[in-house]
């Protein structure tokens, strides 16, 4: 049987039950939960100091009604992060790189920041899409442009996520195969494409680090403007 590239991100299935449930749930076990002793490990003390570093660089610019928010937000970074890296697993798959579940997570939560504007400052929220100064032949226009650009943003957002992801993933594939190929052909190929592969899963688990960091960032950022 030939299988297609795309194969690896289909959600995986079990006597015809979904398991996306299941890769969503099971990276939680592996973070180390607190001892009932006075002094923590070494991983769960590192884990803490990540953490704390980051909520504290997130939600410096934003103003302290939007504090509330720290605890979903930290939580989403360290789950996009757990099953992104997960996902380059060998036999693993990465359901970050469905964009159902990209805009699952991108939609709601980009529509509760801009609930909260129209609710607690509807003025401030409104003002957006009418820059200072415009026109009055420009007015209309500019309306609908960032009408257009406000409700583009969560699919922006998952997008993005999903796109990286699937790219990186097709990339180590090919590259995967094409050391398979060449190792009988031409050794010498081969291991200069090995050490291609080594770089680039590299440079995808940074990209799997960084996108979790820039999905969060930018509700953080949509946030930002609504409180």
């Amino acid at each position: 049987m030939t299988l297609s590239l795309f194969d690896q991100f289909m959600s995986p299935t079990l006597l015809g039950i979904p398991l996306m449930a299941l890769a969503l749930t099971l990276p939680w076990i592996l973070f180390p939960s607190a001892p009932s002793r006075w002094s923590n490990n070494r991983l769960l003390t590192l884990q803490n100091w990540f953490i704390s570093r980051f909520t504290h660089q997130l939600f410096m610019p934003v103003n302290l009604g939007g504090h509330k928010w720290a605890l979903m937000f930290t939580s989403l970074m360290v789950f996009l992060i757990s099953i992104n890296t997960l996902g380059l697993l060998p036999y693993t798959f990465t359901p970050t790189t469905q964009l159902s579940l990209n805009l699952g997570l991108a939609v709601p939560l980009w529509l509760a920041t801009v609930i909260i504007g129209m609710r607690n400052q509807p003025t401030h929220s409104l003002a957006h899409l009418l820059p200072e100064g415009t026109p009055t032949l420009l007015i209309p226009v500019l309306i609908i442009i960032e009408t257009i650009s406000l409700f583009i943003r969560p699919l922006a957002l998952g997008v993005r996520l999903t796109a990286n992801l699937t790219a990186g993933h097709l990339l180590i594939q090919l590259t995967t195969t094409a050391v398979f190929v060449l190792l009988s052909m031409m050794p010498s190929v081969a291991l200069l494409t090995l050490g291609l592969l080594l770089l680039l899963t590299i440079l995808e688990i940074a990209v799997a680090v960084i996108q979790a960091y820039v999905f969060v960032l930018l509700l953080s950022l949509y946030l930002q403007e609504n409180v």
